[in-house]
């Protein structure tokens, strides 16, 4: 349990998002602070974004905020902490001007997100924000009672403006390259049309710091609750489960004080693109390898598929041969070293992370773990077959859904274009896959792609996606 007095620590961070992730990381990372070093000025008020987290506010009210971290050691074993720094919650669709007033008040330094991938509204083809999009033009329509976050940070930049108030910090800690750039570029989009006069005041006041954030979060189960109460005498509705690995780099880019997270195993930097891009395209891409393969080899967590000797030998490979090389050096990682713990945090029996997870918005993933390194080897002439066969076993893995033995199912808000254009691609336009821009972006137009991608599905359709992989060189 804390240790510290939950009733003397003030407020300092808003977070967007209090989902398992934030739970599992920063709010683990700040709670450190609080149990170590009795810096209490840094209590976060959680804020519950969508209807549909309704349920979590519900647990976590009923709780008083507290909630159970579970970590499951590499070695079998279960350990446990209660968490106890996020001391306030608001869920914004009941209550949109509390949350307004709540990010406008200058006690508040910094406003973190973790929204999703897709929560930053941007296409991902050509990287614009889109302004069509209903819920923000909802936004535009009524700003005192918003739906999106562009709509609350907007109105509450506003706030602290016209009251003469400091700016703060703005920072994702979402898994996006450049998370930080990312998010500042869609507010402004979105500000240009909502409320251009605040542009100024944000160029002067606001910063975004980018940052790269780790660790292995699948969802919870109704065994992992019962696990709690029997192993522990913990009796929570709303725990998180996680891995024994965590990480945290941040650009040290801050509008006005911070918290030391330093102190609890974060590192700032002045540049944290090389470590987001390591991350990204070895974790990730390593994630959505095994999750798309491994469902149409049938199975059904993680830890199952990377302990096929023929999958782990194909997941070294990829990373060693197609992305080790355009990552360049990362100051204070040895690559090889971060490869070995990758696939050894994959291959923990305990996490049991489900592969439906790991594959749901992979309209959304892909483009930023996967295709990015495909097309930064066809520009130098480098090796691709290993990342296209895994583009081509998700047009598989699509086209496969719902049918007899691949009742696997598809969590992704592109699912039914996805999977038109994976069943199209079967049975005439063998490119439909392709041709859907808003994930491939203009991967079609590449000739050196498309052969080897051909080749592939063809080969997966006729022969199945082992004996492809067995096949190539």
């Amino acid at each position: 349990m804390p240790a510290y007095n939950r009733a003397e620590i003030k407020t300092g961070i808003v977070h967007v998002g209090i989902g398992n992730f934030h739970r599992a990381h920063q709010a683990f990372y700040t709670d450190q602070l609080l149990q170590k070093f009795n810096i209490n000025d840094w209590g976060i008020c959680g804020v519950a974004l969508l209807e549909t987290d309704l349920k979590i506010v519900e647990a976590l009210r009923c709780q008083d905020g507290l909630y159970t971290l579970m970590v499951n050691e590499s070695d079998g074993s279960l350990t446990a902490r209660v968490i106890g720094s996020v001391t306030e919650f608001l869920f914004a669709p009941e209550n949109p001007e509390a949350v307004l007033e709540k990010m406008a008040n200058p006690a508040i330094k910094i406003i973190t997100l973790t929204i999703t991938e897709g929560g930053y509204n941007f296409d991902t083809a050509t990287g614009e924000f889109q302004i069509t999009e209903s819920a923000i033009q909802w936004d535009l329509c009524y700003p005192d009672n918003p739906k999106t976050i562009f709509g609350y940070l907007t109105q509450a930049l506003k706030r602290r403006r016209d009251r003469g108030l400091a700016g703060l910090t703005l920072q994702s800690c979402d898994n996006i390259q450049h998370n930080g750039d990312i998010l500042k570029e869609m507010l402004l989009a979105f500000i240009q049309v909502a409320e251009p006069g605040l542009t100024d005041w944000i160029e002067k006041q606001v910063s975004f710091p980018n940052s790269m954030v780790d660790r292995i979060t699948p969802a919870i189960k109704a065994s992992d609750i019962e696990n709690l109460k029997t192993t522990f005498g913990i009796e929570d509705t709303s725990p998180v489960v996680c891995e024994p690995f965590f990480q945290w780099v941040i650009e040290d880019h801050y509008a006005t004080a911070r918290p030391p997270w330093e102190k609890v195993g974060a590192h700032f930097v002045s540049d944290v693109a090389p470590y987001e891009k390591m991350k990204i395209r070895l974790l990730n891409g390593g994630h959505s390898l095994l999750g798309i393969i491994g469902s149409l080899k049938q199975y059904n967590t993680i830890d199952e598929t990377v302990n096929d000797p023929l999958l782990r030998i194909f997941l070294r490979e990829f990373m060693d041969i197609e992305v080790s090389p355009i990552l360049g050096e990362i100051a204070g990682v040895n690559l090889e070293e971060y490869k070995n713990s990758v696939i050894q945090r994959f291959g923990n029996k305990n996490i049991k992370d489900q592969l439906s997870r790991i594959c749901s918005q992979s309209s959304a993933k892909l483009p930023k773990f996967l295709i990015p390194t495909i097309k930064e080897q066809l520009e130098i002439g480098g090796p691709i077959k290993k990342g296209t066969l895994i583009l081509a076993a998700w047009c598989r893995y699509m086209e496969l859904a719902g049918t007899s033995g691949y009742d696997y199912e598809v969590m992704d808000e592109m699912q039914a274009v996805l999977k038109e254009g994976a069943k199209a691609s079967a049975g005439g336009d063998p490119l439909a896959f392709l041709k859907i821009k808003t994930v491939f972006g203009d991967l079609v137009n590449s000739k050196h792609f498309v052969d080897t991608y051909l080749v592939l599905i063809d080969s997966i359709r006729e022969y199945g996606v082992t004996h492809t992989i067995g096949q190539l060189n």
